[in-house]
């Protein structure tokens, strides 16, 4: 599929992808035509990024690596904006 491509990045966030991180992560990639795989660093199985379920499954902690993969007509948006939102701790900022 010409349109496929896939991103990494670090969790940093404190508590890693807790509840709160997964349903921004599970929003923004609904957001996007694109069908969006996520998964775990060491984990061979791609889930759906759109699950709430089966992203809050992957219980990723800070320090691990989590991938992306994209296929559709705005897939490299999708990555670029689901990986901004990895960057910047989910958005949340401690108090």
């Amino acid at each position: 599929m010409p349109d496929a491509t896939e991103r990494s990045i670090l969790i940093t966030h404190q508590v890693g992808l807790h509840a709160r991180p997964s349903v921004k992560l599970t929003k923004l990639a609904k957001s996007f035509e694109a069908d969006i795989r996520v998964r775990g660093e060491g984990a061979e199985d791609w889930v759906d990024a759109k699950s709430i379920v089966r992203v809050m499954g992957l219980k990723l902690r800070m320090g691990t690596t989590i991938f992306f993969k994209a296929d559709g007509p705005d897939a490299s948006q999708a990555l670029e904006a689901l990986v901004g939102l990895v960057e910047r701790d989910f958005d949340e900022h401690a108090a």
